[in-house]
């Protein structure tokens, strides 16, 4: 039984964010990295940036561990992973105060964030259940066959900025419930609450070695990528990242899930109600700041919606309150980063020269007290056009798209040939085009009346096309086949003695 160790902290303002390994922090690494609150724009920290080193370390950790846990009980397993559980709600804020502090988000969406992890945590405590194999008796004469779903040993998980908290919560549970070691690699841009999930972990009873954080940047991944002894990597980030990920893993041999970029389309049609769907549409792209895999950025308007439904995006657009996540009220915080921010606003100028009606311009917002913070406002295109770079890619900020289109036919092919199919939704009221339009669009997720479509933890989240790369998607049933590997076993027991070598291929008798 491990003792548990004092309760963390969160990380005090200049302090270094060191690695995890082998069950204690280490502060190795010859490099280390600004970590930025986003509302000041000033240095609130340093990140210690891993290497080969830390990866060959924290994987030794893991390899060193994993046989003793996978050789306890499911059952034992998923206690752990209970009183970690336990252990998040009670941290529930501050680990939300912690995302707040160095990605931005308004402080309610980062706690919104923590439960939809801990969802995860509470489906994988029903590992016992999901790790069953199948039996056949008498499959052939004196013969049984059965199967068993066992780990494949250390496992590795490359997460990104936008959700430090949720997005590693996709993973590393399930590949704990099954039996796995894990080395996580969260974002060097805001990477505290990594390391107090390592310790909550640890204060849960989970063995030193088992899980593992290596801090760094793309160093750390190709040394995750290259590593023999990691048998599987998950990665969520953009789609040239993503693609990069998935050759290069796969060419050395490991299993891989890499989710990538997405430009989410919202539908409108002539018949949805236009105050749930104005609701929808100013939530879900700027909320977060438009930093989600999964917000809408391109408003699909269906007919005549156009006319009626834009003046009211306009107003609504306007009156979002940015400020400082932690401020009661702010509806939007900063980017995460000023070179995010620049990017942004550079395409929306884009946007404007290439002949988009430039409805909202958010550019250049000063949040009083907050000069230096890297914010923008809420911004507003109509008559986008597919040839435009503001549609065709991923902008990652608090901007939507309005494009117009004549009927549903038009809606789902426009959908259907943008390289992305992330999420996708669909406003109306009639309950045909509904059910032909989740049945026919070409996205891995879908929403009727619903804006962002996450699905909940027992379902699993993916996208198509180049949104993912990989055959499974990430947690639910789909997670636990990513981080186990089937076995097959046929016993027989004869009586007698033997009947001499058989030379023909067995077959059913």
């Amino acid at each position: 039984m491990i003792t548990a160790p004092a309760a963390p902290a969160a990380p005090a303002s200049g302090h270094d964010v060191p690695h995890w390994i082998g069950g204690a922090r280490r502060a190795s690494g010859g490099r280390s990295q600004a970590v930025w609150n986003p509302a000041t724009g000033r240095v609130a920290r340093q990140v210690r940036l891993g290497g080969a080193d830390e990866v060959a370390a924290a994987v030794a950790a893991a390899r060193a561990a994993q046989p003793a846990w996978a050789g306890t009980p499911p059952l034992q397993r998923a206690r752990v992973l209970g009183a970690f559980l336990a252990l998040l709600h009670e941290h529930r804020d501050v680990l939300a105060a912690m995302l707040t502090a160095e990605h931005g988000k308004v402080l309610a969406d980062a706690q919104g964030e923590v439960m939809r992890g801990i969802e995860i945590v509470e489906f994988a405590c029903g590992a016992p259940q999901l790790l069953k194999g199948d039996h056949t008796d008498q499959v052939s004469a004196g013969i049984d066959n059965w199967t068993l779903r066992q780990p494949l040993g250390v496992v590795a998980g490359i997460t990104p900025f936008n959700f430090p908290c949720m997005v590693p919560l996709w993973m590393f549970p399930l590949a704990l419930a099954c039996g796995n070691a894990f080395v996580l690699k969260p974002s060097e841009r805001d990477p505290s609450p990594s390391i107090l999930m390592a310790e909550l972990l640890q204060r849960a009873g989970l063995p030193d070695g088992v899980f593992n954080v290596v801090q760094g940047d793309r160093e750390a991944v190709d040394a995750l990528l290259a590593h023999p002894d990691v048998k599987a990597v998950s990665f969520v980030g953009s789609t040239a990242v993503a693609q990069a990920i998935y050759e290069t893993a796969a060419r050395h041999g490991k299993r891989v899930q890499a989710l990538g970029g997405a430009k989410n389309h919202l539908v409108v049609m002539p018949d949805a109600d236009l105050d749930q769907a104005v609701d929808a549409l100013i939530g879900s792209a700027y909320g977060s700041a438009g930093e989600r895999c999964m917000a809408v950025s391109v408003a699909v308007l269906v007919g005549d919606v156009a006319d009626r439904i834009v003046p009211r995006l306009a107003e609504r657009a306007r009156a979002v309150r940015v400020a400082d996540g932690t401020t009661p009220g702010a509806e939007m915080g900063p980017i995460v980063t000023r070179e995010a921010r620049d990017r942004i606003e550079r395409l929306i100028g884009l946007g404007a020269e290439e002949g988009a009606t430039l409805v909202v311009d958010g550019r250049g917002l000063v949040v009083p007290g907050r000069e230096g913070g890297f914010f923008t406002g809420a911004t507003l295109f109509d008559h986008v056009t597919p040839a435009m770079r503001i549609y065709r890619e991923e902008i990652f900020g608090p901007v939507l798209a309005c494009v117009r289109v004549k009927d549903m036919a038009e809606a789902l092919a426009l959908v259907d040939a943008h390289e992305y199919g992330n999420g996708v939704a669909c406003f109306t009221a009639d309950g045909r085009t509904a059910r032909e339009f989740a049945r026919r669009v070409q996205a891995g997720m879908v929403g009727i009346n619903v804006p962002i479509p996450v699905p909940m933890a027992w379902h699993g989240f993916g996208g198509w096309k180049r949104s993912l790369f990989g055959d499974m998607h990430v947690y639910g049933e789909e997670g636990v086949r990513f981080y186990t590997r089937q076995k097959s076993v046929m016993q027989r027991w004869p009586e007698g003695r033997a009947r001499g070598a058989e030379f023909a291929f067995p077959a059913t008798k």
